[in-house]
């Protein structure tokens, strides 16, 4: 039996850089991911600034396209054109960022093995044990970090109280695409899917655009995304690499580690209810986890990753039952002074809380805040 002080199931942007904490601090390292690499993954691929401030390495060597704009829509009606004077979101693909981030792993000291999956976990007082594409390991400490599907949380009777969203998405090529419209900009369409939003995002030889809401609105996503494509000029038809995946929600309070066994990422529900984006809570929760394990003392971790994160989840779960009932009450916000400003800083990491956000805009969230008093319960 192979023997390491940590196993990270998943290597995802989540797993890859708890890996890269944990050999940079010393600890003997396997990355594992049951996929072969370089492999794809449905997602915006988008990274914000507050992501990037977290991110355990540079990472500009995949970033295909710089977006410093918006378009929000209501309704694929009025519109709210802003920009700001530094970029907000780099945009790359999960192929390209993944694979990087692996190999970064590995140069820091981790082992990585793809086409590997980490199954027939058994957790004790004292190790973690699990076969790991049909070789058994031993470990002091397992990190889940193998998504929303992943066996890690199923194995450990984690994640019990997380709320699934579901998107859907594909991509056109520039080529039958006018790129003019949306180069440094991306664009977002409130209050056409419920539970969610559509985007058209620029890449580096493609568009990506998506749709994405509740969990039940599964059946009905192709529709949106069709309905989508049209209004931007596609033919649905000429949209390619269509998929769907899981948004796993975390409510607040619901436990992220049991014993030996770290949940981060995705396979923790760290996705922000509002955005749908989890790329800036997989590189917190990461470094939060890898943290615990150097130190010893796991039983910290869950108390870390609450204090980190549960301020944002509770404003992006308030805010997202406003934009799901009065989308048009969001756009005309983001059309007073200050509150374009103040989501930015947010994305780009310039303000540390959403209570930072309500200072600088504070008339318009006031009125959005009311709202949410009244707006329907989260499902």
């Amino acid at each position: 039996m192979e023997r390491f002080d940590v196993l990270v199931a998943g290597a995802g942007p989540a797993g890859a850089a708890a890996a890269m904490h944990l050999a940079r601090g010393g600890a003997r390292v396997l990355l594992a991911d049951r996929a072969r690499f370089p492999r794809d993954k449905p997602c915006g691929g988008g990274l914000t600034g507050r992501a990037l401030l977290h991110v355990p390495c540079d990472v500009s060597s995949v970033v295909e396209h710089v977006v410093d704009g918006f378009v929000l829509r209501a309704g694929y009606r009025s519109r709210v054109v802003r920009r700001s004077e530094t970029p907000v979101i780099l945009m790359t693909q999960r192929r390209r960022l993944d694979a990087f981030l692996a190999e970064q792993a590995t140069s820091a000291g981790a082992e990585f093995r793809d086409g590997a999956a980490v199954t027939e976990i058994v957790c004790e007082a004292d190790r973690v044990t699990a076969s790991v594409g049909g070789a058994r390991i031993e470990a002091s400490y397992l990190v889940g970090a193998d998504g929303a599907n992943g066996v890690v949380a199923r194995s450990t009777l984690l994640g019990n109280d997380i709320q699934l969203g579901v998107a859907l998405e594909g991509n056109v090529s520039w080529r039958e695409f006018d790129p003019a419209p949306y180069r440094g900009t991306a664009w977002v369409e409130l209050g056409v899917v419920p539970g969610g939003y559509g985007w058209v995002f620029p890449k580096g030889d493609h568009a990506n655009l998506g749709v994405g809401g509740w969990l039940d609105e599964g059946p009905r996503l192709r529709f949106h995304l069709a309905k989508l494509a049209r209004e931007h000029g596609v033919d649905p038809e000429e949209l390619t690499s269509v998929r769907g995946h899981r948004l796993p929600m975390r409510r607040l309070g619901s436990s992220a580690a049991r014993g030996r066994v770290l949940l981060v990422g995705d396979a923790a529900g760290l996705v922000d209810p509002l955005s749908g984006d989890g790329i800036y809570e997989a590189f917190v929760s990461a470094r939060l986890a890898a943290d615990a394990v150097l130190a010893g003392r796991p039983e910290e971790y869950e108390t870390a990753l609450a204090s980190a994160l549960d301020r944002h989840a509770a404003a992006s779960w308030k805010a997202k039952r406003v934009a799901d009932r009065f989308p048009r009450a969001c756009l005309w916000a983001v059309r007073a002074p200050g509150v374009f400003d103040a989501v930015a800083g947010l994305l780009r990491g310039d303000l540390a809380h959403p209570s930072e956000a309500r200072r600088i805009a504070r008339p318009p969230l006031k009125v959005l805040s009311r709202l949410a008093r009244i707006a329907p319960p989260v499902r």
